[in-house]
Parts: structure tokens; C-alpha cells; sequence
């Protein structure tokens, strides 16, 4: 008979969500920043590759639905908030499984992110470009970043899961 008490559901999301809360913070941060110190369409070069710039993203990723008559921002919004709620059950069940919850959060701190840009001012604030001989990446920024890196890290937690399976 063990007297350990095990962790609860919320008790297992807690560190996952300070890690989304402050991927919050710090895409909320740089883009407040570039909104301050940028007009919109300034580009100020940092790198032969890399520059500032600040730009916004009425779609979703590479601009997807951008040109839509306005009914996107609604649809977004709600797949964010869905795909939000979804991760955060995911986080209460699985929160002890270190890899799969720390893509859960980033994945989450993005969406909140982008969708508080699209509740706030109706479109998404980019100004990431990286570029390389005149072609251009479309411009993102830290939420997105969060949001591929926390992907990726899904794939590598499945890939090993793979192979510890066989």
C-alpha cells in the first residue's frame, strides 16, 4: 500500500501551463515592441538574411485565407480556442510524459498568443523575415515559432515512443 499521493490532473498541467503563460508573455512582449517602434510595412534589415519588419496576417499560416471576406477571423479564433481546450485536457491526462507535454505547451502558448492578436486588433502581428536570394519566408513571429517547434518536438516524442516500442 503506498501513502504517496498522487499528482492531480491540474497539479501534472501546472508547470506546462507557466511554459505556455510565458511563451505569452514574450510573443505579446516583441510584439507590442515591434508595434511601437515600426510603422506598418518598415523593414530595417539585420542580417544578409534576416530582417525586421512589421506586417499583418489576416489568415493563418502563410497567410492562408488572408484574402477571405472577413468570415476567417471567426473560424480561426474558434479552432484556436478548441484546439486550446483540447491541449489542456491532453495536459491534465498526459502532463507527466515530459517531451509530449513541453510541444503541448509551446503549441499552446502560440495559439493563445495568435488568437489575443486576433481578438485585440484583428489580425496577427508578424515580424520575423528571414529571406535568402530574394526569396522571402512568409514573416512570422514568436507565437508561430512556439507553435513549429512545439510540432516538431511531437514528432520527435512519437518517433521515439516508436522506437521503444519495437
Amino acid at each position: 500500500m503506498s501513502f504517496v499521493k498522487q499528482p492531480t490532473g491540474w497539479q501534472r498541467m501546472l508547470p506546462w501551463l507557466a511554459v505556455a503563460i510565458g511563451i505569452v508573455l514574450l510573443d505579446q512582449l516583441t510584439k507590442i515592441t515591434i508595434e511601437q517602434r515600426f510603422e506598418f510595412g518598415d523593414i530595417v534589415p539585420v542580417t544578409g538574411f534576416f530582417n525586421l519588419v512589421l506586417a499583418y496576417n489576416k489568415g493563418a499560416a502563410f497567410s492562408f485565407l488572408a484574402t477571405a471576406s472577413g468570415w476567417q477571423e471567426g473560424f480561426l479564433i474558434t479552432v484556436a480556442i478548441a484546439a486550446s481546450a483540447f491541449i489542456l485536457y491532453l495536459l491534465a491526462r498526459h502532463g507527466h510524459q515530459r517531451l509530449f507535454a513541453l510541444a503541448l505547451a509551446m503549441i499552446l502558448g502560440g495559439a493563445v498568443g495568435n488568437v489575443i492578436d486576433r481578438i485585440a486588433y484583428g489580425h496577427v502581428i508578424d515580424f520575423l523575415d528571414f529571406h535568402w536570394g530574394g526569396w522571402h519566408w512568409p514573416a512570422f513571429n514568436l507565437a508561430d515559432s512556439a507553435i513549429v517547434g512545439g510540432a516538431a518536438l511531437l514528432i520527435l516524442d512519437e518517433l521515439r515512443r516508436v522506437r521503444r516500442a519495437k
